[in-house]
Order: C-alpha cells, then structure tokens, then sequence
C-alpha cells in the first residue's frame, strides 16, 4: 500500500553526496525536520526527469521556499555517484538535495515503486512528489500516466 496523508515517512538510510564523497544519511534526518518538499523521480539522467522534473524544483527552489518549506530534496532509486553527477549537470548547487535510494528501501516502504524491468531500469520510484511536515505526508501527488502534470513544481507551488 502506498503511503498516503497523515502517513509518517520510513526511517530508512539514503545517501549523499558531499565533496568529500558519498555520506549515509537518514531518511529521518533529510526529510523529517519541518517542512520538506520531497520529490521523486524514475531515474537521473532520464529524459523527463532531466528535461523537466529536476530543472522545474531548481527553478523554483526560491518560489517554494517563499511558502515556508525549509528544504526541497529530489530522490531516486541511483546510487550517490550518479546522483552527485546529476546535481553537477543540472546546476543544483543548494537548492536541492540529492538522495540516492540506490538499494531501493525506501521506496520500497512508501509502496512507490515502478517495475522499469521491461526497459532495462529493474525496480525505480514512481514519479511523485509530497509535502511533508516533521515527517509526516500533508500532501502526495503521484504521477498516474508517464509524463510530468501532478509533482511538477508548479503543481507543488500551488498547493503550498
């Protein structure tokens, strides 16, 4: 069952890139404290995602934080590397967490996962975003078609 409104987000690890390399990092502790924009992606690098899904958060990263969010984080199920190289690409700078899911965990515990198997990706995220305060889900869109309409940012912007 995926998770829903009124939902507390899984304490599962992820990981991060730092400049001194990749670091452990608690979902808990990333997405847990105040208010958190959180979305997710099929896969970094991936059309969609790096077109118009990651772009449109970076974009709007002040917008969002205007309505009160404290931080805005992009995860997906790549290991930290890849997520640091795409942070780099896109120009995230501080603007956006990146996490890496690179096991899976915990979009495994938010019953959010999409079966790519049958275009080589194996297990990824479903596109979703959500808003969560002190890690508890106020909000969730989950993308029901492919293609970006409910957890682009403007979405998330105008249900802040």
């Amino acid at each position: 069952m995926a998770i829903a409104v009124g939902d507390s987000i899984p304490d599962v690890q992820l990981m991060t890139m730092t400049k001194d390399g990749p670091r452990p990092i608690s979902s808990s502790e990333a997405l847990g404290k105040g208010k958190v924009v959180v979305f997710a992606v099929p896969g970094a690098f991936t059309p969609t995602c790096s077109d118009h899904h990651l772009p449109g958060f970076v974009m709007r990263a002040d917008d969002i934080r205007a309505k009160g969010v404290d931080s805005i984080a992009c995860l997906s199920v790549n290991d930290p590397f890849v997520m640091g190289a795409w942070g780099r690409d896109q120009k995230v700078g501080d603007r956006v967490t990146m996490l890496a899911d690179g096991n899976g965990d915990f979009t495994r515990a938010v019953g959010l996962e999409l079966d790519g198997s049958g275009f080589g990706l194996g297990t990824r995220s479903q596109r979703y975003a959500a808003i969560l305060e002190d890690g508890v889900v106020t909000s969730i869109f989950v993308e029901q078609k492919p293609g970006l309409d409910v957890s682009s940012a403007e979405s998330v912007l105008a249900a802040l």
